[in-house]
């Protein structure tokens, strides 16, 4: 059975601290998937959600002192209850703040996976890549190479987004060729792809490479659909046709569309 239809069948609860731009797409991403989106970041109750749920998302678009604390106290908790925990590390590298702070992150927490762009990806251990805000610059290196430093590093699956997507746990390393540029056009589609990805770990059963690989394919595909169905519409059309996408492609069409090939 596809990972997409144990989300679909099994309902995960998916707990996000995420930014507050995306909040309400990512709600409905999830929901859209099949998921059930839980969006509470306060303090005094994160640590309970986070136990109860089958995956937790930490996302730190949008920093402040009490949703740092907040992502640390839901990380601890998923990882004393085994729930997996995604870190989706918007902007390290853009201010010394955000990085310092995804330094913590991953220095207090065991991370299950990390999502980002490659300039992201690279600041979060420590190394150099270009940046523009919370976008990837213009860069020169081995993408792959540094997503295999990084997983091996950080001891978790890294999966690095761009026009090709790196998935890898520091010995496998898988590359999923699907997408559409016309994501890069709607705010949140990265951060929905966190949070998806955290819905496919949370159905793993713990083979969270092939899960977040299925994830990043699937999500490409519905996008490619997305984007054949409201061709010259625009961002608008496309944004609502996405959502529709990741309720209706099939495991049959997931299958025949997806395009992943092994790297080493």
């Amino acid at each position: 059975m596809s990972y997409l239809s144990k989300v679909r069948e099994s309902n995960p609860l998916i707990h996000n601290i995420t930014n507050i731009v995306v909040a309400g797409f990512t709600a409905n991403g999830l929901l859209a998937l099949g998921a059930s989106p839980f969006m509470a970041d306060a303090s005094e109750e994160v640590a309970d959600i986070a136990a109860m749920s089958a995956a937790v998302v930490l996302n730190i678009g949008t920093l402040n002192d009490a949703a740092i604390r907040s992502m640390l106290l839901a990380g601890q908790s998923a990882n004393q209850h085994g729930v997996p925990l995604v870190l989706d590390p918007v902007g390290a590298g853009a201010t010394a703040f955000r990085t310092e702070v995804t330094h913590r992150l991953v220095s207090e927490l065991k991370i299950t996976a990390l999502r980002g762009n490659v300039a992201e990806v690279a600041h979060v251990i420590g190394e150099s890549w270009s940046i523009k805000g919370v976008d990837a610059g213009a860069g020169e290196g081995d993408v792959p190479l540094l997503a295999v430093r990084a997983a091996r590093k950080l001891g978790c699956a890294v999966i690095i987004t761009g026009k090709e997507d790196i998935i890898t746990d520091g010995s496998t390393t898988y590359v999923a060729g699907n997408g559409h540029s016309i994501l890069t056009q709607v705010t949140g589609t990265g951060c929905l792809l966190s949070a998806v990805l955290g819905a496919f770990l949370a159905v793993s059963g713990g083979a969270w490479l092939e899960a977040a690989t299925e994830a990043l394919s699937f999500y490409g595909v519905a996008a490619e659909i997305a984007a054949e169905r409201t061709a010259g519409q625009g961002p608008g059309s496309f944004q609502i046709e996405f959502l529709n996408q990741l309720a209706l492609v099939t495991p049959e069409q997931y299958q025949a569309r997806s395009r992943v090939s092994q790297l080493h």
